[in-house]
């Protein structure tokens, strides 16, 4: 049963070793250092906090769609299962709150028309050329799948939103620029975009930095794997599947090798 053990451990290492790549890697000194924080959707058996991420959005909607775009999702991805599962009229409200540029009508014009849960998320600028006039030259990325495209994901994210510092003494600073203790070369264009009670929630949390930071980092983290909850639980029925094979062909191993002793030890007797 020893090697048994042993092939549970391997399977549940290949789980987790991202995280602990980017541990490693940021232990050896290759960028920032980011503190580990507690997710609901922690591998193996994580799930999403579906109010956690009910207010991710909102915080997305309210400060971060501000700048940022996300171009790879649409309103009635808010209502489908294993995210936010906002109800189907919430769903509505949510879109039809988004003006959306549409046309051309008759008479070859582009017109404004109210968001339906069809649409994707609108960006809030036309073109690159534009965000980038609007930002003094920086291009406000696209947050579609932002938690998977940085190394440590959610925990990065937050890190990057509470890493808002004055910078050390000695520290030279760029013209516009901001000291953000998590972001590489610690010196970043985006102003710190929270502060204590810009959003009310409503749900009893307290509306804090660190609360803004987590939801919307779980809703960042939702938004660039939606299929997060199938994955593990596909995961899991893999593991279970492989640890009974690896049983079956253990005992029948036995069986065959016993006759073969039996046998072996006939003959020389």
């Amino acid at each position: 049963m020893r090697h048994l053990s042993t092939f549970a451990a391997a399977l549940l290492a290949a789980l987790v070793v991202p995280g602990a790549a980017f541990a490693e890697d940021a232990g050896n000194g290759h960028g920032p250092e980011i503190e580990a924080q507690e997710w609901s959707f922690a591998p193996p058996f994580g799930h999403y906090d579906r109010a956690q991420l009910q207010r991710g959005y909102r915080v997305y909607k309210d400060i971060c769609a501000n700048c940022h775009s996300m171009r790879l999702l649409s309103y009635r991805n808010l209502g489908e299962p294993g995210g936010p599962e906002f109800s189907e009229k919430a769903v509505e409200v949510l879109a039809s709150q988004a003006q959306i540029t549409d046309g051309p009508d008759d008479k070859g014009q582009m017109f404004q028309r109210p968001g339906r849960p069809s649409d994707r998320f609108r960006s809030p600028y036309p073109n690159d050329a534009a965000a980038r006039a609007a930002n003094n030259g920086a291009l406000p990325p696209d947050l579609s799948v932002m938690a998977k495209a940085r190394p440590g994901g959610p925990d990065y994210i937050y890190a990057l939103l509470t890493g808002y510092v004055p910078p050390p003494a000695g520290f030279e600073m760029t013209q516009g620029m901001q000291y953000n203790k998590a972001f590489p070369g610690h010196q970043i264009a985006m102003p710190n975009p929270l502060v204590d009670g810009v959003i009310p929630y409503t749900d009893g949390t307290k509306p804090t930095v660190d609360n803004y930071a987590k939801d919307v980092s779980a809703f960042l983290m939702w938004a660039a794997e939606p299929k997060l909850e199938e994955r593990y639980k596909l995961g899991a029925r893999i593991m279970i599947f492989l640890l009974v094979f690896a049983v079956i062909m253990y005992l029948s191993k036995r069986a065959v090798w016993a006759r073969l002793h039996r046998r072996d030890h006939a003959d020389a007797t």
